[in-house]
């Protein structure tokens, strides 16, 4: 089977809420899939119920090719699951939690071989109300690899973790697809889908608004250019915005910023500009459209990286 997650019109309320509005999607055996959009998009209930941990309002979910509201246990048993947070007994240890967690599958996975791959051999007997927010959440990780998963999901992995917490963790699910797993991923993160995701689904106020790979959604932008250019002495920003094809002139430091719609014969005209001026060129940037371009272009709203 080529897809190992579908995910049919998934509707989800909560009184006046409609957290879930016809969300589509499937994701393919052994791709990242991610879903981003900012907190409140409707991404952890669309999460929770293909899990099945909420009841859909209506639509189909599939994973595995199994149905996840009439075949909930042959589901859980190919998937594993990190959410948002780890509830666990204050006092149990990461080697009791893993091996308690192991008792609850048919096919487990050694948990000395999760202690050691997550590196947690240092506090496999350390209570878990002393573990760091990294440790925990390697923690979790672990956890959802107990039954060795056919796909996993992974809700909000990386929020409020260290830089170096979140560069191990990016590390480990760049691992995870190429041991063959499949994964569903969440974040809020325009850095964190781009680097790590094949696909990813922009979600907004309980729907997706465009999919694609992050190539894919930037080709598709209307976005223009951004150009930032520094020159010796510098030049008065109104004089570049009186160019053709230039746009949302703004300075920057001792540079200026813009945006042209045609770089090509702006650069031609900057240049002229500049031997008019006697000014000397020291910087000059070109940047194409980002994934957070079409984000803001998509949703009006801007991702906190």
């Amino acid at each position: 089977m080529a897809e190992k997650v579908i995910v049919k019109d998934l509707r989800k309320r909560y009184g006046e809420i409609l957290a879930a509005d016809g969300i589509s999607f499937e994701i393919r055996k052994g791709e990242i899939f991610g879903l981003l959009g900012p907190n409140g998009a409707g991404k952890t209930t669309t999460v929770e119920c293909v899990i099945g941990l909420r009841q859909p309002d209506s639509g189909r979910i599939e994973v595995c090719g199994f149905d996840v509201v009439a075949q909930p246990f042959e589901v859980r048993q190919r998937i594993g699951a990190a959410l948002q947070t780890t509830a666990l007994q204050d006092k149990i240890t990461p080697r009791e939690a893993l091996r308690l967690f192991a008792s609850f599958y048919r096919n487990p996975e050694d948990p000395e071989r999760l202690i050691e791959r997550f590196s947690l051999r240092e506090k496999a007997n350390a209570p878990f109300d002393s573990l760091s927010g990294g440790q925990r959440q390697r923690l979790a990780i672990a956890l959802a690899f107990v039954n060795q998963p056919e796909v996993v999901f992974l809700d909000e992995p990386t929020t409020g973790l260290d830089a170096q917490s979140r560069r191990d963790l990016h590390g480990e699910i760049e691992r995870m697809k190429h041991e063959g797993h499949t994964v569903l991923l969440t974040t809020h993160y325009i850095d964190e889908a781009e680097k790590l995701c094949d696909r990813i689904a922009i979600v907004d106020h309980g729907r997706i608004i465009a999919s694609g790979t992050p190539r894919e959604l930037i080709a598709r932008s209307a976005a223009t250019p951004t150009i930032v250019l520094g020159t010796n002495p510098p030049l008065d920003p109104e004089l570049i915005a009186g160019l053709a094809d230039v746009e949302e002139v703004s300075p920057d430091g001792g540079r200026v910023r813009f945006r042209s719609t045609d770089v090509r014969r702006t650069l031609a005209e900057l240049m002229s500009l500049a031997e008019r001026h006697a000014a000397e060129v020291t910087e000059l940037h070109v940047r194409k459209a980002t994934l957070e371009d079409v984000f803001i272009e998509l949703t009006g709203e801007r991702l906190r990286d």
